[in-house]
């Protein structure tokens, strides 16, 4: 195939895929306690207010409300009845989607990546990839939990939403290349992280249908859960709690009319505001409501509550590089089904049966200018024929690390968010060891089939190198060396975390240290990206930290202040 005709855009946050397959109708629950926030009252009053009801947000605020009255302000709208959320064949469209009620929001770093965070109930599980893989043993270590509560949280989590994938043909033949590309032993499925190939979970079933954090809303008490889509989050309201701390006491959120609606906590001891607003939303909110540097809320007039330097330090992301296959073949309908996990700290995926779509990004190299966007008349971009697929390495813990400040006190703008991608050599060597792997994949008896025989590895990354877009400085040498490959065409992975990180901006206990009444509780605390994909961890994570919360309340293990 000529490379002329091969040459479509390829944006380089989005790699729109458009499944070959029948859509599955989805039969929404009846939640009777999810409204519109212009439905709600002026002024409300409960034990907690849940700022963002995500991948976290929701297990957690189900969990809570076994025992307490609970109120969600969940910035986006409903999932149920989006064919582009509930589908595996349309649900990449969504990364495509930048109208305002999108569940999607795009946003490009200061480092020139495309990216995207969600805005939807249900977070990012609503529009990711769908593979589900847990923490490993070591990262729960790390991170300081029980493991007995964390294993029983993650199988409340899985008996909803997760469940074993039907290997098609493409993902059969990569987990053979990368057994006899070294990456051993092969460990069959399991939802468990452990070093070698294997098989992970999947939250899409055997219809194609997608099951989201959402879903978990089904455990919820409905007499004593309120759900508030379209209910953007102003700041957080606080006053003196005494000992010369301040103390939060409610929320100030709007609705999509614009009104201005009041939450307050009830006043009795344990009452709290908890942000799950997501590794830009968490530290944006503590910002816009005076949690965070001094000198930087200063300089945009906003009143200092608690002098907090870490808040939007150690922001990460984890670099994904990729190699594009056309097949001589037709090749299945799939998302994620297969890794590969190496111990020096890289992860090998796969995502096939597609037809590229591109929104037309520019290409400005380097800074954080917003992509244009060309569309047609229904607002639907081109679409580009093509057969096969992509395999990705991703970095499983960058070593650089960045930063996030506001740009202006609109909380539905993006804050400024830099990467500082490869800025340390060691994720530049770890990224090459990834790049060298897959090419030894490609080259695998089992993957020769959904190849061209006239084109060699290094034709495809040259290929590759031509498809990618993004705002980085390029360089005439990107197709040819891959640490140059690496640097000049990453693309995000959406794996992105830090800002509130657990030890600098919360304790153990995911409390804003120095505030009185206020948690973290979301993919913002992490200082590492857990397991091969993260969206298993931060479901278990809301589960676990609910039933720790009520533990705390109602058993009296920790004095309540």
């Amino acid at each position: 195939m000529e490379l002329a005709r091969q040459k479509f855009l390829f944006a380089a946050s989005v790699f729109v895929l458009c499944f070959r397959s029948f859509c599955h109708a989805e039969k929404p629950p009846s939640y009777t306690f999810v409204k519109h926030a212009a439905d709600g009252p002026t002024v409300s009053y409960h034990d907690y207010i849940i700022v963002g009801g995500g991948t976290a947000g929701c297990p957690l605020a189900a969990t809570l409300s076994r025992s307490f009255d609970v109120l969600v302000l969940e910035r986006g709208g409903s999932p149920y009845g989006n064919s582009n959320i509930s589908n595996l064949a349309t649900f990449v469209r969504n990364l495509a989607d930048l109208t305002p009620t999108s569940p999607t929001q795009r946003f490009v770093s200061e480092d020139g990546v495309i990216n995207a965070r969600a805005r939807v109930l249900g977070g990012g599980t609503c529009i990711n990839a769908g593979f589900y893989s847990r923490a490993s043993a070591r990262e729960v270590r790390e991170m300081g939990w029980d493991v007995e509560l964390v294993n029983r949280s993650y199988r409340w989590v899985e008996e909803e939403v997760a469940s074993e994938p039907q290997l098609i043909q493409w993902t059969s033949a990569l987990k053979e290349g990368l057994l006899h590309a070294g990456v051993t032993p092969y460990n069959g499925f399991t939802y468990d992280h452990l070093y070698g190939t294997k098989i992970g979970g999947t939250t899409f079933d055997r219809h194609g249908h997608r099951h989201t954090a959402a879903d978990l809303l089904k455990y919820a008490d409905p007499n004593r859960l309120t759900v508030l889509l379209r209910a953007t989050a102003q700041r957080i309201l606080f006053r003196d709690g005494g000992r010369q701390r301040p103390r939060a006491s409610g929320v100030v959120y709007k609705d999509e009319k614009g009104n201005v609606h009041e939450a307050y906590l009830k006043d009795c001891p344990g009452s709290e505001v908890i942000v799950s607003a997501g590794a830009l939303g968490s530290p944006q909110l503590l910002m816009l409501s005076g949690v965070g540097p001094a000198d930087h809320l200063g300089s945009l007039g906003i009143e200092v509550v608690l002098d907090q330097p870490m808040v939007g330090q150690g922001m990460s992301d984890n670099p994904m590089s990729l190699i594009v296959i056309p097949s001589p073949q037709p090749v299945e309908i799939t998302s994620v089904q297969v890794v590969g996990i190496a111990p020096s700290g890289y992860y090998v995926e796969s995502l096939t049966g597609l037809n590229l779509r591109a929104d037309l990004l520019g290409a400005s190299s380097g800074g954080g200018a917003e992509p244009s966007r060309a569309s047609s008349e229904q607002g639907n971009e081109e679409i580009y024929p093509f057969q096969g697929g992509l395999i990705v390495e991703k970095l499983a813990r960058p070593l650089s690390r960045g930063h996030l400040h506001l740009k202006n006190l609109n909380p539905e703008d993006n804050p400024a968010v830099t990467f500082n991608y490869f800025v340390e050599p060691e994720d530049v060597r770890t990224c090459v060891e990834g790049m060298e792997t897959i090419k030894r994949v490609l080259e695998t008896k089992e993957m020769s089939e959904f190849r061209n025989s006239n084109q060699s590895v290094e034709d495809l990354i040259t290929l590759s190198a031509s498809l990618i877009v993004n705002n980085r400085t390029r360089h005439d040498d990107d197709s040819t060396s891959l640490e140059q490959y690496c640097k000049d065409l990453t693309m995000t992975i959406w794996h992105y975390h830090g800002g509130c990180q657990v030890g600098q901006v919360v304790d153990h206990d995911y409390r804003v240290l120095g505030v009185d009444a206020l948690r973290v509780i979301d993919g913002s605390t992490f200082t590492f990206s857990p397991g091969t994909n993260p969206q298993a961890t931060v479901m278990m994570l809301g589960r676990y930290m609910g039933v720790q919360i009520q533990k705390q309340r109602l058993v009296g293990d920790v004095e309540i202040m």
